[in-house]
C-alpha cells in the first residue's frame, strides 16, 4: 500500500506520469484458534496464523478488550498471535 503514489519518466524535454494505487489484500486467518482444556493453576497458550505478518491484534474475551498484564502475556511471530493465559481459574473459560 505504501508504494501507492505519482510515479514519473522524465527524459528532459518531456514527462510521461501515471498515478499507482496498491489495493491491499485482506488479512485471513491461516489457522484459527482451536478449543483448550486446562487444570486450575496451570497456563494455557492460544494460538492463531495470520496471512499477513505484523498484523495488529486485539485479544478479548467475550466482549471484553483484554490488555497485558501479570494474567496475560500477547506475543506476535511473523504471522503467529499467541496469548498466554497464566494460573487459570474456573471464571477464565
Amino acid at each position: 500500500k505504501s508504494d501507492s503514489d505519482t510515479y514519473s519518466c522524465d527524459i528532459g524535454d518531456a514527462q510521461s506520469r501515471a498515478k499507482l494505487t496498491v489495493q491491499e489484500t485482506p488479512v485471513l486467518f491461516k489457522q484459527e484458534l482451536q478449543n483448550e482444556e486446562a487444570k486450575e493453576g496451570k497456563q494455557v497458550r492460544l494460538t492463531c496464523e495470520l496471512s499477513k505478518p505484523g498484523t495488529p491484534v486485539k485479544w478479548m474475551k467475550g466482549d471484553t478488550l483484554l490488555y497485558a498484564s501479570e494474567k496475560y502475556e500477547f506475543k506476535q511471530h511473523g504471522t503467529v498471535a499467541e496469548l498466554i493465559i497464566r494460573d487459570v481459574k474456573s471464571v477464565d473459560a
